[in-house]
């Protein structure tokens, strides 16, 4: 079974892209398991800061990697987040974390009507740590940021990410319908029909 380091110490990633990998009979190993620290994410963009992620995780590890760069681009916002998702509740005076992240998105969106935002995950896979030719997968979800939280199930901001097409917020989606359509699902599905053909996998 080929072993694929993950470029992430997040687990709700881990367990969501396991489980997405599965039908390859790939092992994804999360970094921290192998006492690879994290790399520098010093773009702008996903693609730039996912590809840097993998190519540290594959040069400490010498195994293939694969690494997933994702966000929350707010179209009153011009976009932003973006790359700084991760840390969007540090700029508005809140500990780094999930629920804080919301609840200053929340905060920042009071009295604005455009609430249309999307959800992407740029996933980039390498063979080794030089790879002139990374596997390069897009996952994009639109929708509209709700007032307040609703669903419990998901992480991050899957709360207030309410989907026209299920008249529900991903945080009210079973896990297995979550998966298929979230930006990290799409993106997934485009990368395991890459390393098919290209990597000749399963």
């Amino acid at each position: 079974m080929m072993k694929i380091v993950l470029a992430s110490n997040n687990q709700g990633k881990l367990l969501e892209l396991q489980a997405l990998f599965a039908p390859l009979g790939v092992q994804l190993v999360r970094q921290s398991e192998l006492g690879i620290p994290e790399a520098d994410e010093p773009f702008h963009t996903f693609v730039e800061n996912a590809l840097a992620k993998a190519r540290h995780a594959s040069r400490v590890s010498g195994l293939p990697a694969l690494a997933d760069d994702a966000g929350l681009c707010v179209d009153a916002f011009g976009g932003l987040p973006g790359v700084q998702t991760a840390f969007y509740a540090t700029h508005h005076g809140y500990a780094k974390g999930d629920d804080n992240n919301v609840l200053a998105l929340l905060e920042q969106m009071q009295g604005i009507d455009n609430r249309r935002a999307a959800l992407v995950s740029t996933l980039v896979a390498l063979r080794s740590a030089d790879d002139p030719e990374p596997l390069i997968a897009c996952g994009r979800v639109v929708g509209d940021i709700t007032q307040k939280p609703i669903g419990s199930n998901g992480f991050g901001f899957d709360p207030v990410m309410f989907l026209p097409e299920f008249g529900k917020t991903f945080a009210q989606l079973p896990v297995e319908i979550k998966n298929a359509n979230s930006h990290r699902g799409r993106a997934a599905k485009q990368m395991l029909d890459l390393m098919r053909e290209q990597w000749r996998l399963a």
